[in-house]
């Protein structure tokens, strides 16, 4: 009888549900694994539009509640972060791309395969050189110029972050045309709205997690 009581408790544990937990990545390795911390309080905001024309940064402000140290952490060395509902955000504030950086604050992003994509507006050229630090996510190759050189510069877009190399590239339609490959009805579509915005983009990036997901 205490045996069966036992074995019991045993299967009860095992099927209990595994609840989903906030996790924040201090740097880009411990995402890629991802070995994060857990976090209790995670607050997400949506930041307004006259909030990002003033003062500038990404769509997203992430605080830790009333702790005020870990708000500071989560604004300044905290890397990405990913919410019990499985949002993932990536931290803006020291990724560059050429000479351009995106300001502070969070912007939402998708995991395919070993890289990031995420979709940002960028601060300027000059003055992203003049910040940097040895620590920031390093600029990669020629890809993109096409961006630097159009009006897209001062657009939302979606920009990949590579797991591997730290290296930041614009996704413009030759990318997301290779990754919608497997796909040739949203291809289609995405190729037929003739658009690189992220408000038509991210849709497509959002669409292919979920097919990843589902392997």
């Amino acid at each position: 009888m205490k045996k069966g009581y036992v074995l019991w408790l045993l299967i009860s544990v095992i099927s209990l549900p595994v609840v989903a937990q906030n996790i924040i990545y201090s740097n880009l390795k411990e995402l890629m694994a991802q070995d994060g911390d857990t976090l209790a309080v995670l607050r997400v905001e949506k930041r307004s539009r006259s909030q990002i024309l003033l003062t500038g940064g990404a769509d997203y402000r992430i605080t830790a509640g009333n702790d005020e140290s870990m708000c500071r952490q989560l604004k300044k060395r905290c890397f990405a972060v990913r919410t019990s509902e499985g949002d993932l955000f990536i931290n803006c504030r020291k990724l560059r791309y050429k000479k351009m950086r995106f300001g502070a604050w969070y912007a939402p992003a998708v995991q395919l395969g070993k890289n990031i994509y995420f979709c940002a507006m960028p601060l300027g050229s000059v003055i992203g050189g003049t910040f940097a630090e040895e620590d920031d996510v390093k600029l990669g190759g020629n890809v993109g110029d096409a961006l630097a050189a159009s009006s897209l510069v001062t657009k939302r877009v979606c920009y990949e972050l590579n797991g591997e190399t730290g290296k930041i590239d614009f996704v413009g339609k030759e990318k997301m045309a290779q990754l919608l490959e497997k796909h040739p009805e949203w291809k289609k579509a995405y190729l037929t709205k003739d658009s690189q915005e992220a408000k038509h983009t991210f849709k497509y990036l959002q669409m292919l997690c979920g097919e990843q997901q589902k392997e």
